[in-house]
Order: structure tokens, then sequence, then C-alpha cells
């Protein structure tokens, strides 16, 4: 009995021991609370989701890199830049905008808006020649039915074009080629890798009421592309039939 008690005695003697080791080590040393990664943490993860990740930390300020992060709220809004691994300090600069890991070949949605893509010939985005970060027109066009005639009009004005993609779903280049004679009679960028069938699929950033106009365009009637710098007088004239077409 009195051996089982001066082991138990001992294990707890050990035990203190060992968990004031980082208490002695860092005795008489200048240490601040940082954050430090207990879990890898994803490129692209939010600030907000970071507390399953991290946890606080006393460090010498010595190993203490220039930017550590002692506030989460300090992060707010911004995603991880990279992929974090366990035990490295959380730095301010391995954190971003969201905006900024937008894939190349992409420009970012502005606040508010939704993307919509919708799958066009050659021949509606101005022979291939529409790229993400463009601004075109839009112009819906409707056949004749029932009572009402056929029409057309440029309905949305700047719409920014945040990805072009060739038909096999391959992004196009950010800044259009110019365009080169293809073999088959298209045209392509001039690469392998940008030549297309003659589809693309165009997105386009629009509110959401506006995305459901286009996507009711593209089952019921046809969607054609301008392209559409800020320079360009926008269009704001009512639907169009026959007779105003030829007068």
């Amino acid at each position: 009995m009195a051996a089982l008690i001066v082991a138990i005695i001992g294990t707890v003697l050990l035990i203190t021991y060992v968990n004031a080791a980082d208490s002695r080590a860092l005795a008489g040393v200048q240490t601040e609370d940082v954050y430090v990664v207990e879990k890898a943490i994803p490129a692209g993860t939010p600030a907000t989701g970071l507390s399953g990740y991290a946890t606080k930390k006393a460090l010498p300020k010595s190993a203490i890199p220039a930017d550590p992060v002692t506030d989460l709220t300090a992060l707010q809004g911004k995603v991880a830049s990279v992929e974090l691994q366990p035990g490295e300090e959380l730095l301010a600069s391995r954190f971003t905008d969201p905006t900024a890991l937008v894939q190349p070949g992409r420009v970012a949605v502005p606040n508010g808006m939704q993307e919509v893509t919708v799958r066009l010939p050659i021949e509606r985005v101005v022979g291939g020649g529409v790229a993400a970060g463009d601004t075109v027109g839009v112009v819906l066009a409707f056949p004749a039915q029932d009572n009402l005639p056929a029409q057309t009009q440029m309905t949305f004005n700047k719409v920014l074009v945040t990805a072009v993609q060739l038909s096999n779903g391959t992004l196009t280049q950010s800044s259009a080629p110019t365009p080169q004679p293809s073999q088959g009679g298209g045209l392509s960028g001039g690469s392998p890798a940008n030549q297309s069938s003659g589809e693309y699929l165009v997105t386009l950033a629009r509110p959401a009421s506006d995305v459901e106009r286009i996507v009711f365009a593209s089952f019921n009637g046809q969607i054609y592309l301008t392209k559409e710098p800020a320079s360009a007088t926008d269009a704001n004239s009512a639907p169009i039939d026959r007779t105003k077409v030829l007068r």
C-alpha cells in the first residue's frame, strides 16, 4: 500500500513537472499570445471558421514573425491564401481578400451579383473575341408566337463577362487573343488549347432578376453578345419587329 501511494505521488509530480516545462522555458523571456495552427488549414478557408483550426499560445517575442495574428476579428472578410500546416503561427500576410484567389482566366464577381452561363455559337460571341473581363451588350431575340410578333432588343448594357470557356470546359485566356483562321473554317486563338468546335460557354455577372430573363431567353429565344467597352453608347430602344427594321 505504501509503495502504491509513493508511485501515485511520483506520477502526479512528474506530470506537474512536465506540464510546467513550457512555463520554466519561458521564465524571464518576453512572450506574446498569438494564434498557432493546430489542424491543417486549406487554402481558401474563411477567417470566420478558424476557431476550429488554431489556438492561442504564448511564444517568445523573438521567435514571432512581424505580422502575427493576435485577434481573429482582424482577419474578418479574408481567406487563407495558402495551405497552413500545424505548428505554424497565423500570419496576417497569409490571408487575403477572396477576390485575389480567382482562378486564372476568370474575374471576380461584383458584390450583390450572381453568375449565369449561356452556351452560344461562335457567331453570337463576336467571332470568339469575347474574354473574361470584357463588358458586353446582351441582345435577346424571340420568334413570333401566338399573337406576338418576332421581337429583338438589346436588353442589357455593359454586362461583365467573368469567364469564357470552350465547349469542352477549358477556360480561354483573360484577354482575348487576335483570332486566326483555323483549318475548320472557324476562329482560334492561335494555339491548340484555344481551338473550339464553334460553341462557347460565356459566364455573365448580373442581378438575380436579370439572370431569370437571360435564362428564359436561352430556352425560348436566342441570345447575341456585342463587345461593348465602357466608351460605347448604351442602347435604350424599345423592342423592334419587322415593321421597325424595314422602313
